[in-house]
Parts: structure tokens; sequence; C-alpha cells
């Protein structure tokens, strides 16, 4: 099935909605374990529909990248699905400049959405070794919701928490997209071009939190950090 493009857009993320996302962090708790290091999954949907905006994402991706490597303590792995079947994933990285190269030589084409291949593989890897917290950047949903959500389920009830970020209005991936997050115990949140910034913002105080938690946060500084730390009071 084709994305549709023509449905009526809604409203961008507001201020309640970013600082409901912002509490759904803060309710994460302790980020790692005392003298251990922080994983998480970056996982970004490459398929076509995302091409106008790739690079505004790329950026923001890579600002969290660097983010991640200030603080410290934070393993990243890459995962992206394009194409047909085509769903990969990196080593487990800490050095944000590796991470950024892999980025920049991802290019979307086209084909269906894979989401459940992103949180079967979030499983698989908590498995091996906990994983705090899993990020997803897409802007459609092709697959069976029922499935989607019973996988996000088994991921809550395993402590990893699914941040679902969505660009543009699709109100189909919008209530999937809400529904993964709630059942995994995470957040969602919109994005588009006017959002870019506070997008921008959301994603280095959630790896900031994953790498360190309530210091790493004092210490980036940023608004949305400061907010985060007051609600961690």
């Amino acid at each position: 099935m084709p994305k549709d493009r023509t449905q009526t857009p809604a409203p961008t993320s507001s201020k309640p909605e970013i600082a409901a996302f912002l509490e759904k962090v803060r309710a994460l708790g302790p980020a790692t374990t005392a003298g251990g290091r922080g994983r998480l999954i970056f996982a970004l949907d490459a398929t076509m529909s995302r091409q106008p905006t790739w690079d505004t994402a790329c950026t923001l991706q890579a600002d969290m990248f660097r983010e991640a490597a200030s603080v410290g303590g934070l393993d990243i792995q890459l995962v992206y699905f394009r194409g047909l079947a085509e769903c990969g994933a990196s080593a487990w990285i800490a050095d944000s400049g590796k991470l950024a190269t892999l980025m920049s030589r991802i290019d979307c084409r086209g084909g269906h959405t894979q989401i459940g291949k992103v949180l079967s593989h979030a499983r698989k890897e908590h498995a091996g070794k906990p994983v705090q917290a899993l990020v997803f950047v897409g802007d459609a949903m092709e697959e069976k919701v029922d499935d989607l959500c019973a996988a996000a389920g088994e991921l809550g009830m395993l402590g990893v928490p699914v941040f679902m970020f969505q660009e543009g209005h699709d109100a189909v991936a919008e209530n999937a997209y809400r529904e993964i997050a709630r059942l995994s115990r995470g957040a969602y949140c919109r994005f588009d071009a006017g959002a870019a910034h506070e997008l921008g913002e959301l994603l280095r105080a959630v790896a900031a939190y994953a790498a360190g938690g309530r210091k790493a946060l004092a210490a980036q500084g940023s608004a949305t950090a400061r907010k985060l730390l007051a609600q961690l009071s």
C-alpha cells in the first residue's frame, strides 16, 4: 500500500506535547547502573518519502551523536530500513564521527515500512545486554498495528522505552506511533520543518540522559535540558 499524502494536516508539535514528552523521559528513572555505559538504538525510516527532508534529519541526528560523545558513557547503534526488505544495523559505536559517517552513506530508497523488524531487533539486542532506549524517526506505517503493539508491549515489560518521532502528519502513522510509545512506556512527538530545532533539543536530551542521567543533563545546559532536570527533582 503506498504512503498516503492526501490527509488533512494536523497541528505541529505544541509546547504541551513537548512537555509531555519530557515528562515521559523523566519517568524512566535512572538510565544506567552505577559505572555502566548506556546503550541507545537509533532507528530510521530511509524509504523514499523521507528524501525531501533527509538532509535536515541527518543534521539533527549528527547533533545527537555529538551530544552523546560529549557526555561519554553511551554506545549507539544505528538501524535503518529501506527498499522492499533491507533492514540493516551497525555495530555498537561510541565514536560520534563514525556514526555520522555511517549516516551520510545511507540514501533513501522506495519501499515499505519495517518497524516490526526494528522492534524485534531491539528485543534481541536487549537480551544480550541491556538497552536503555530505542529512538525511531519515521513518517509512515504500513504494517499490522496489532503486531507492532504486541512487540512494543514486550519491550515495555523488559524496560526498553521507545521514543517515536514522527515527521509530517500522516494520521495512520500517528495513531500507531502513539500506541507503540505508550505500550513501551516511551514517548511520542511530531516534528516538521518548523519544529526541527525542538526535535534536535529533544534528541540531545534523550542522548544525554541515556548516557549519564541527571548529571549529564545538568552539564548540557540547554533550555530543554533544564526543563527536564526540573522535572527530575
